[in-house]
């Protein structure tokens, strides 16, 4: 007897999974977390794949929800922990490679709590100076960090934050030690720097086109292998070709799902990516941020979970080398 009812437990709930599969998604909302702050360059990001989304996948709507702090850990534990049933998903940026790193312990694991569906975006960096920095262009900067070794101030939005991944990446390419100074957000950093106070930042061209616009800081090179497309950027060249050999920094972003989540149903949402990342106001509204649209393999859940791993290995040693470590 006993037997029989686990028998018809189990046979019930393949059903019930097999409904929702086919069913997904119902007259309901699907939750799309961004584990940072409204107004952000990441929530601008899921707002508008929010709305390029819903109309292929069939939602009545998608509501994003700011699950901010921790350095992007709330917000990736609340998914983590959420039904896998297709309604719950996760926008996050390069801390779900990042945060295994730099933190001790994490409420979730990166590798075995999420589906993962493809990756959205790259966000290009930029490296910018104060405006009286005595170098015109990156060889210039060079050779004046080596000869003011450890006198040289490179500003971050935070331990953890993209500009502090790109200033540590940097130093670790020059092999020139500089002093780490760490702000709450960018807004502060890019303030310091235009003041003075501090030498360089490193971060996204969400943050620093319109400061380079307006020719208001010195700009030594853009993160990518090759120049960027947007009107202000250009004409700046790769820090690639001025000698720092593949170097390339970019603050993706990718969309997940809880563990489990049933097959059909990742398919489905899937397969609603890969037409929004082809939508043509969604494409123009990422130019517009500075950012280059995914169209490559990385669009597949296998590929972009094998990008995730080696951009784990690639951070690893940098953060490590620095001891930089968050509780």
């Amino acid at each position: 007897m006993f037997k029989k009812t686990l028998i018809c437990a189990a046979l019930l709930a393949t059903a019930v999974v097999g409904a929702h599969a086919d069913d997904y998604p119902a007259d309901k909302p699907v939750t799309l977390v961004v584990p940072f702050s409204a107004g952000g360059p990441t929530d601008r990001v899921a707002r508008d794949l929010a709305e390029a989304l819903r109309k292929p996948l069939g939602a009545t709507s998608i509501v994003v929800d700011n699950a901010a702090g921790a350095g992007s850990t709330i917000g990736n534990a609340k998914v983590a922990r959420a039904r896998p049933d297709g309604y719950t998903l996760l926008l996050t940026h390069v801390g779900m490679a990042t945060t295994p790193v730099l933190y001790r312990k994490l409420p979730y694991n990166y590798d075995t709590d999420f589906e993962y569906l493809g990756m959205v975006n790259d966000v290009p960096m930029t490296l910018i100076g104060k405006p009286d920095l005595p170098a015109a262009n990156f060889q210039e900067l060079r050779d004046w960090m080596a000869k003011n070794p450890g006198k040289v101030n490179m500003g971050n939005a935070g331990i953890g934050s993209a500009s502090h991944l790109c200033g540590l990446l940097l130093q670790s390419e020059l092999k020139i030690e500089m002093t780490t100074v760490p702000y709450k957000g960018t807004g502060p950093a890019i303030a310091d720097l235009l003041g003075g106070q501090i030498d360089l930042l490193c971060d996204q061209t969400t943050n620093t086109t319109g400061q380079i616009e307006a020719k208001k800081v010195r700009t030594y090179g853009v993160t990518t292998l090759k120049r960027l497309n947007a009107p202000a950027l250009k004409d700046i060249p790769t820090l690639d070709e001025q000698g720092l050999k593949n170097f390339q920094v970019t603050i993706w972003h990718g969309l997940y799902a809880p563990k489990g989540t049933p097959a059909p149903v990742l398919k489905k949402i899937n397969d609603a990516l890969k037409v929004a990342l082809k939508d043509p106001d969604f494409i123009r509204k990422q130019e517009g941020l500075g950012a280059v649209v995914v169209t490559d393999k990385r669009m597949e859940p296998a590929e972009h979970k094998k990008f995730v791993e080696a951009e784990v290995a690639r951070f690893g040693p940098a953060i490590k080398a620095a001891g930089v470590y968050a509780d």
